[in-house]
């Protein structure tokens, strides 16, 4: 049976943020703030970037005003959901001393959230987070709080930026599943109205509620072609299907050397990234030593002491830690999990200050994946 399907006005927002407090939700969306989109609570419709896009490629990103006011005219920025649902600093213990020692810990509370403009990119990298963290052995009790509470409303992209390639990944430019309501913005004079299409039933009731009316015919298909043109024009791409042979037949290959010169190790890449999940643990001691507390932050495996261990760490340079990157993105996580780790976002390609480009990488290594390695080039070491 067809879904049915509604048309908002721009003032509908209005009426759609409202509902959302009265169902318990903060409503969370994409505002500009230095210079970047980012993700943070949403009072009205007046805080989304109207008007406002960004231009991205190998080493940059930038905000530019557009020639319309479509309120959700941009591409990603550095922020993802993996900010707010697997937050980069928890606490997990308090330690207290008043005449004797006092241990606290706190389960995570459930917070309820309704995020607006997703991205098919994002949501598939929700999906990868919950592969991870509530799918695997163990549940990860604060990303499951967060989770659990989090309603998500999807914006589907009817144009792509230089740095996109989720097309070739198969998790854009339309949102598929994973959303309870999923937008497609038509920009009009002055305002826009969107096709809006639920995708779970808090998504319909809510649309309900709104007594929004039924979407023109046509509407849907347009918002399909337009999605499809915004496929058609990505120039970027990675084969996920080839992708983990390819790099166990190049693992010595000096590609890994070449790129290791422009590397910087300086974990901007797994910063923004919406999929990267280590953390480390870390204690903290207040300055008067009557409290302390046991905090999990984020970690990244182009740090040295990402995989230190007693005597030493295992990968001491660039060239190990980058391989071991986009080997885990695009190879091992396959093994493990079923699914690449990349979502084809492009944010490591424009944060990247050396402008390292994973695609690029990938297109070099396939294309000597089955020829000779040069010689008098070393492929030993880390």
């Amino acid at each position: 049976m067809r879904k049915k399907q509604y048309r908002l006005h721009q003032s509908d927002l209005s009426s759609l943020l409202e509902n959302l407090r009265r169902r318990g939700y903060q409503p969370y969306g994409p505002q500009r703030r230095d210079h970047a989109i980012e993700w943070l609570p949403l009072d009205g419709i007046h805080q989304l970037p109207a008007g406002w896009t960004t231009t991205t490629a190998p080493a940059t990103y930038r905000m530019q005003e557009r020639s319309d006011q479509a309120l959700f005219g941009y591409w990603t920025g550095p922020d993802s959901l993996k900010k707010l649902l697997h937050p980069p600093e928890a606490c997990l213990l308090k330690a207290e001393y008043n005449g004797g020692v006092r241990f606290v810990r706190q389960a995570p509370a459930e917070v309820k959230r309704a995020f607006i403009g997703v991205r098919a990119c994002d949501l598939a990298a929700v999906a990868a987070l919950d592969r991870v963290l509530l799918s695997d052995r163990w549940v990860d009790d604060i990303y499951q709080a967060n989770r659990n509470g989090a309603l998500l409303i999807a914006v589907n992209c009817t144009s792509s930026a230089p740095t996109c390639f989720c097309a070739s990944m198969g998790s854009g430019p339309r949102a598929r599943s994973g959303y309870d309501i999923a937008l497609t913005e038509r920009v009009g004079d002055g305002s826009s109205e969107f096709l809006a299409e639920p995708g779970s039933e808090a998504g319909a009731s809510i649309l309900e509620e709104l007594t929004a009316l039924a979407a023109p015919a046509g509407w849907e298909k347009e918002a399909e072609e337009s999605c499809q043109s915004a496929a058609a024009a990505q120039t970027r791409a990675v084969d996920a299907s080839s992708a983990p042979a390819v790099i166990d037949r190049t693992f010595d290959h000096p590609r890994w050397d070449q790129t290791a010169r422009r590397c910087l190790a300086c974990g901007n890449c797994t910063s923004v990234c919406p999929t990267c999940f280590c953390v480390n643990i870390e204690e903290r001691n207040a300055l008067d030593l009557r409290s302390a507390e046991r905090l999990r932050v984020w970690d990244s495996c182009f740090t040295q002491a990402f995989t230190y261990i007693h005597g030493g760490s295992i990968r001491t340079t660039p060239k190990s830690r980058y391989r071991q990157w986009l080997s885990h993105k695009l190879a091992r996580w396959q093994e493990q999990f079923g699914m690449p780790g990349c979502t084809g976002c492009g944010r490591c390609i424009a944060w990247c200050p050396a402008g390292i480009d994973i695609t690029e990488e990938m297109a070099a290594l396939e294309a000597s994946s089955g020829s000779t390695y040069p010689t008098g080039v070393s492929t030993h070491g880390n």
